[in-house]
């Protein structure tokens, strides 16, 4: 039982020795010699984009949609009933102010015309002869006020005969572009019939609107920036006017601005992506949005000290596509990590890399 136990004594004695010969060899070179040092290898460097801070120019601008409209249009109708004796106007052509549109039979209007103007004559007539009596004193004031009266009701009756002689000529009341026609010569319109359009399409006007928040921003004389589908031109465009009230049922203020549309290009009717600008900041610091960490107390970024990554709790304002503002928590000059930044914790170490240089090189 003796020898046994020394047997096993040996044995362990052996294993134990055998161990610490091999331990030597299973550690990396860099760990004995940090082991022989008594230290610890530092974490690897995290390779960081940063992006300097400071002060630039700072635009706001609301996004929103409108329509684009004639800056005057009218439907061309008659005002009174008739047939259609003529037209003189080609469908889809510019037409000046004035330019005569359609004419209406008017062989009835003008007998009308021509017997009120008889019936004046003899009433004129017979007034005068009533004015010498009245001065010889052969007939009384009154008279002579009847006849004055008579005179004076069928001048009135021929200046109506006249003005409805005048609208059987329809004219185009201002320059514009006009449009389908709906009648034919020798067809009976009236005043409900609709002849065609007559649209002044330069410049042009876009209707818009914006959320009621962002009311008291939009001033007449502001400039607006709007697009049409199917065009990657830009137009520009300035406020003239604004709705006083606010849509109870979209919560939003309407607004027109007028464009200039030399070329035509331009037609009512279209769908516009309207963009205006809210307030500009001259000296505003902004962070790429992928910078800017949420978190349940607020927001963060990473910048870069003695070569490690701190955290900044910041307060943000304006937001733009790319970029935002940063109201408090940064100062100029200081460098933001706008790459990996979920990765990053407090204090680790990062080799910094310029993003501004990278996206300015060709």
């Amino acid at each position: 039982m003796v020898a046994r136990s020394k047997t096993l004594l040996w044995l362990g004695i052996g294993v134990a020795a055998l161990a610490l010969l091999l331990v030597p060899r299973l550690m990396p070179a860099g760990d004995e010699e940090a082991a022989a040092a008594g230290t610890t290898t530092e974490p690897q460097r995290m390779t960081v984009d940063v992006k300097l801070v400071q002060p630039a120019p700072l635009v706001e601008r609301l996004a929103t949609t409108g329509t684009i409209q004639a800056d005057e249009q009218v439907e061309i109708r008659s005002e009174i009933a008739g047939v259609v004796e003529s037209i003189h106007f080609d469908e889809g052509v510019r037409v000046a102010r004035g330019h005569l549109l359609l004419q209406l039979e008017d062989e009835q209007l003008e007998a009308e015309r021509d017997r009120a103007r008889f019936r004046v004559d003899l009433a004129r007539q017979r007034e005068l002869r009533q004015q010498d009596l009245l001065v010889q004193e052969l007939i009384s004031q009154d008279d002579y006020d009847t006849a004055l009266s008579e005179r004076n009701v069928l001048e009135a009756e021929l200046r109506l005969a006249e003005a409805r002689l005048g609208k059987t000529h329809i004219e185009a009341p201002f320059d514009g572009l006009i449009g389908f026609r709906f009648v034919s010569v020798g067809a009976a319109i009236g005043p409900q019939t609709p002849i065609a359009t007559l649209q002044k399409t330069d410049p042009v006007k876009v209707e818009f609107s914006v959320p009621e928040r962002y009311g008291a921003e939009v001033k007449v004389g502001e400039t607006i920036l709007f697009g049409v589908r199917g065009s990657e031109e830009r137009h520009s465009g300035r406020v003239y006017a604004i709705e006083p009230t606010i849509d109870q049922e979209t919560r939003s203020l309407r607004a027109r601005a007028r464009s200039p549309n030399p070329e035509g290009e331009l037609l009512p009717g279209s769908f516009a992506d309207v963009e205006l600008t809210i307030r500009e900041i001259p000296d505003a610091l902004t962070v790429p949005a992928i910078a800017v960490i949420p978190e349940l107390g607020g927001k963060k970024v990473f910048v870069v000290e003695d070569g490690r990554a701190v955290p900044r709790f910041v307060e943000t304002g304006i937001r733009t596509a790319t970029e935002v503002q940063i109201v408090r928590g940064l100062e100029p000059e200081e460098r933001v990590i706008v790459s990996g930044v979920q990765q990053l914790v407090a204090g680790a170490p990062v080799a910094e890399r310029d993003a501004t240089a990278e996206e300015t090189a060709p």
